[in-house]
Protein backbone atom coordinates (compact mmCIF):
# COMPACT_ATOMS: atom_id res chain seq x y z
CA UNK A 1 0.00 0.00 0.00
CA UNK A 2 1.46 3.37 -1.04
CA UNK A 3 1.24 6.53 1.03
CA UNK A 4 -1.77 7.95 -0.86
CA UNK A 5 -3.74 4.71 -0.49
CA UNK A 6 -2.96 4.55 3.22
CA UNK A 7 -3.97 8.19 3.76
CA UNK A 8 -7.32 7.52 2.08
CA UNK A 9 -7.98 4.32 4.04
CA UNK A 10 -10.31 4.20 7.02
CA UNK A 11 -8.75 4.88 10.42
CA UNK A 12 -11.81 4.03 12.54
CA UNK A 13 -15.56 4.41 12.78
CA UNK A 14 -17.32 6.50 15.44
CA UNK A 15 -21.06 7.07 15.75
CA UNK A 16 -21.50 5.48 12.34
CA UNK A 17 -19.08 7.96 10.73
CA UNK A 18 -16.10 6.54 8.82
CA UNK A 19 -12.93 8.52 9.64
CA UNK A 20 -10.14 8.56 7.05
CA UNK A 21 -6.49 8.92 8.00
CA UNK A 22 -6.02 11.85 5.61
CA UNK A 23 -9.07 13.65 6.99
CA UNK A 24 -7.92 13.16 10.58
CA UNK A 25 -4.20 13.92 10.19
CA UNK A 26 -4.68 16.87 7.86
CA UNK A 27 -7.19 18.53 10.15
CA UNK A 28 -5.17 17.94 13.32
CA UNK A 29 -2.23 19.70 11.66
CA UNK A 30 -4.66 22.40 10.53
CA UNK A 31 -5.70 22.93 14.15
CA UNK A 32 -2.05 23.26 15.14
CA UNK A 33 -1.57 25.79 12.34
CA UNK A 34 -4.52 27.83 13.59
CA UNK A 35 -3.20 27.78 17.14
CA UNK A 36 0.20 28.94 15.87
CA UNK A 37 -1.56 31.72 13.97
CA UNK A 38 -3.26 32.72 17.21
CA UNK A 39 0.19 33.00 18.80
CA UNK A 40 1.41 34.95 15.75
CA UNK A 41 4.15 32.38 15.16
CA UNK A 42 5.71 32.13 11.72
CA UNK A 43 5.45 28.32 12.03
CA UNK A 44 1.74 28.63 11.25
CA UNK A 45 2.64 28.70 7.55
CA UNK A 46 4.64 25.44 7.20
CA UNK A 47 1.92 23.77 9.29
CA UNK A 48 -0.77 25.09 6.91
CA UNK A 49 1.34 23.94 3.98
CA UNK A 50 1.54 20.37 5.30
CA UNK A 51 -2.14 20.32 6.24
CA UNK A 52 -3.09 21.50 2.76
CA UNK A 53 -0.98 18.81 1.08
CA UNK A 54 -2.58 16.01 3.13
CA UNK A 55 -6.15 17.30 2.70
CA UNK A 56 -5.53 17.69 -1.03
CA UNK A 57 -5.11 13.92 -1.19
CA UNK A 58 -8.30 13.43 0.85
CA UNK A 59 -10.57 15.69 -1.19
CA UNK A 60 -9.15 14.67 -4.56
CA UNK A 61 -9.95 11.04 -3.79
CA UNK A 62 -13.57 12.05 -3.01
CA UNK A 63 -13.82 14.02 -6.30
CA UNK A 64 -14.53 17.26 -4.42
CA UNK A 65 -12.73 19.47 -6.90
CA UNK A 66 -13.59 22.70 -5.13
CA UNK A 67 -12.25 21.52 -1.79
CA UNK A 68 -9.22 19.95 -3.49
CA UNK A 69 -8.60 23.16 -5.42
CA UNK A 70 -8.91 25.07 -2.17
CA UNK A 71 -6.04 23.04 -0.75
CA UNK A 72 -3.90 23.89 -3.78
CA UNK A 73 -4.58 27.55 -3.08
CA UNK A 74 -3.85 26.95 0.62
CA UNK A 75 -0.44 25.58 -0.35
CA UNK A 76 0.35 28.54 -2.63
CA UNK A 77 -0.88 31.17 -0.15
CA UNK A 78 0.93 29.43 2.71
CA UNK A 79 4.19 29.75 0.78
CA UNK A 80 3.47 33.43 0.13
CA UNK A 81 2.43 34.05 3.75
CA UNK A 82 5.55 32.32 5.02
CA UNK A 83 7.68 34.55 2.80
CA UNK A 84 5.71 37.66 3.78
CA UNK A 85 6.00 37.08 7.53
CA UNK A 86 9.63 36.06 7.19
CA UNK A 87 10.63 39.42 5.71
CA UNK A 88 10.62 40.88 9.21
CA UNK A 89 8.59 43.97 8.31
CA UNK A 90 5.86 43.01 10.76
CA UNK A 91 7.96 41.97 13.74
CA UNK A 92 6.74 43.02 17.18
CA UNK A 93 9.12 43.54 20.08
CA UNK A 94 8.40 40.06 21.44
CA UNK A 95 9.56 38.46 18.18
CA UNK A 96 6.05 37.63 16.99
CA UNK A 97 4.05 39.26 14.18
CA UNK A 98 2.51 42.70 14.58
CA UNK A 99 -1.22 42.81 13.82
CA UNK A 100 -3.71 45.52 12.92
CA UNK A 101 -7.26 46.15 11.78
CA UNK A 102 -7.73 46.59 8.05
CA UNK A 103 -8.64 50.01 6.72
CA UNK A 104 -12.18 50.54 5.44
CA UNK A 105 -10.84 50.44 1.90
CA UNK A 106 -9.11 47.11 2.56
CA UNK A 107 -12.30 45.72 4.09
CA UNK A 108 -14.28 46.77 1.02
CA UNK A 109 -11.72 45.06 -1.22
CA UNK A 110 -11.85 41.86 0.87
CA UNK A 111 -15.66 41.75 0.85
CA UNK A 112 -15.86 42.58 -2.85
CA UNK A 113 -13.25 39.97 -3.75
CA UNK A 114 -15.09 37.36 -1.65
CA UNK A 115 -18.45 38.11 -3.28
CA UNK A 116 -17.19 38.25 -6.87
CA UNK A 117 -14.91 35.26 -6.34
CA UNK A 118 -17.75 33.16 -4.94
CA UNK A 119 -20.01 34.10 -7.87
CA UNK A 120 -17.28 33.25 -10.38
CA UNK A 121 -16.22 29.95 -8.81
CA UNK A 122 -19.81 28.94 -8.02
CA UNK A 123 -20.80 29.68 -11.60
CA UNK A 124 -17.92 27.55 -12.86
CA UNK A 125 -18.89 24.64 -10.61
CA UNK A 126 -22.53 24.95 -11.69
CA UNK A 127 -21.59 24.95 -15.36
CA UNK A 128 -19.37 21.90 -14.85
CA UNK A 129 -21.11 19.74 -12.20
CA UNK A 130 -18.31 17.18 -12.27
CA UNK A 131 -16.08 19.70 -10.49
CA UNK A 132 -18.13 19.68 -7.30
CA UNK A 133 -21.05 17.89 -5.65
CA UNK A 134 -22.06 21.07 -3.79
CA UNK A 135 -21.07 23.94 -6.11
CA UNK A 136 -22.11 27.02 -4.14
CA UNK A 137 -21.05 25.95 -0.62
CA UNK A 138 -17.83 24.57 -2.09
CA UNK A 139 -17.18 27.85 -3.91
CA UNK A 140 -17.95 29.85 -0.76
CA UNK A 141 -15.43 27.84 1.28
CA UNK A 142 -12.84 27.94 -1.51
CA UNK A 143 -12.95 31.73 -1.87
CA UNK A 144 -13.44 32.40 1.86
CA UNK A 145 -10.30 30.43 2.68
CA UNK A 146 -8.26 32.42 0.16
CA UNK A 147 -9.55 35.72 1.59
CA UNK A 148 -8.86 34.59 5.17
CA UNK A 149 -5.31 33.49 4.41
CA UNK A 150 -4.55 36.67 2.49
CA UNK A 151 -5.76 38.76 5.43
CA UNK A 152 -3.69 36.62 7.81
CA UNK A 153 -0.58 37.12 5.69
CA UNK A 154 -1.17 40.88 5.91
CA UNK A 155 -1.57 40.70 9.69
CA UNK A 156 -5.22 41.81 9.60
CA UNK A 157 -7.51 40.99 12.53
CA UNK A 158 -10.33 40.56 10.00
CA UNK A 159 -8.84 37.21 8.97
CA UNK A 160 -10.50 35.69 12.04
CA UNK A 161 -13.91 36.97 10.94
CA UNK A 162 -13.34 35.42 7.51
CA UNK A 163 -12.48 32.04 9.06
CA UNK A 164 -15.59 32.20 11.23
CA UNK A 165 -17.78 32.74 8.16
CA UNK A 166 -16.08 29.81 6.42
CA UNK A 167 -16.76 27.60 9.45
CA UNK A 168 -20.49 28.32 9.33
CA UNK A 169 -20.72 26.57 5.97
CA UNK A 170 -17.79 24.17 6.35
CA UNK A 171 -19.29 22.19 9.25
CA UNK A 172 -22.50 21.00 7.52
CA UNK A 173 -20.75 20.59 4.16
CA UNK A 174 -18.10 18.25 5.56
CA UNK A 175 -20.65 16.12 7.41
CA UNK A 176 -22.80 15.90 4.28
CA UNK A 177 -19.86 14.77 2.15
CA UNK A 178 -18.62 12.07 4.51
CA UNK A 179 -15.76 14.00 6.12
CA UNK A 180 -17.01 13.71 9.67
CA UNK A 181 -13.65 14.42 11.27
CA UNK A 182 -13.39 17.64 9.26
CA UNK A 183 -16.85 18.57 10.52
CA UNK A 184 -15.89 17.99 14.15
CA UNK A 185 -12.62 19.86 13.70
CA UNK A 186 -14.40 22.82 12.10
CA UNK A 187 -16.41 23.11 15.31
CA UNK A 188 -13.16 23.27 17.29
CA UNK A 189 -11.87 25.76 14.71
CA UNK A 190 -14.80 27.97 15.63
CA UNK A 191 -13.77 28.07 19.29
CA UNK A 192 -10.11 28.73 18.42
CA UNK A 193 -11.15 31.46 16.01
CA UNK A 194 -13.08 33.28 18.75
CA UNK A 195 -10.15 33.07 21.16
CA UNK A 196 -7.65 34.05 18.48
CA UNK A 197 -9.84 36.96 17.42
CA UNK A 198 -9.89 38.22 21.01
CA UNK A 199 -6.10 37.93 21.32
CA UNK A 200 -5.38 39.77 18.07
CA UNK A 201 -8.02 42.38 18.88
CA UNK A 202 -6.35 43.13 22.23
CA UNK A 203 -2.98 43.31 20.50
CA UNK A 204 -4.22 46.16 18.31
CA UNK A 205 -4.86 48.17 21.49
CA UNK A 206 -1.15 48.10 22.43
CA UNK A 207 0.50 49.64 19.34
CA UNK A 208 3.64 50.55 21.21
CA UNK A 209 4.44 46.88 21.62
CA UNK A 210 3.53 45.89 18.11
CA UNK A 211 5.95 47.89 15.99
CA UNK A 212 5.41 48.57 12.29
CA UNK A 213 2.44 47.20 10.38
CA UNK A 214 2.47 45.54 6.99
Amino acid sequence: MNAASWLNSEAFTVFGQHIKWSDMIGNIIGLIALALGWRRSIWTWPAQLLSGAILLVAFASAHLSGSAGKQLVVIVVALWGWWSWNRGRQQAQDGSIAVRFATWRERAVLIGAAALGTLAVGGLFTAYPSLSWDPWPDAYIFVGTVVAMYAQARGMVEFWFAWLLVDLVGVPLNFANGFAFSGFVYIIYGALVLWGMRDWWLRTRTPALEGATA
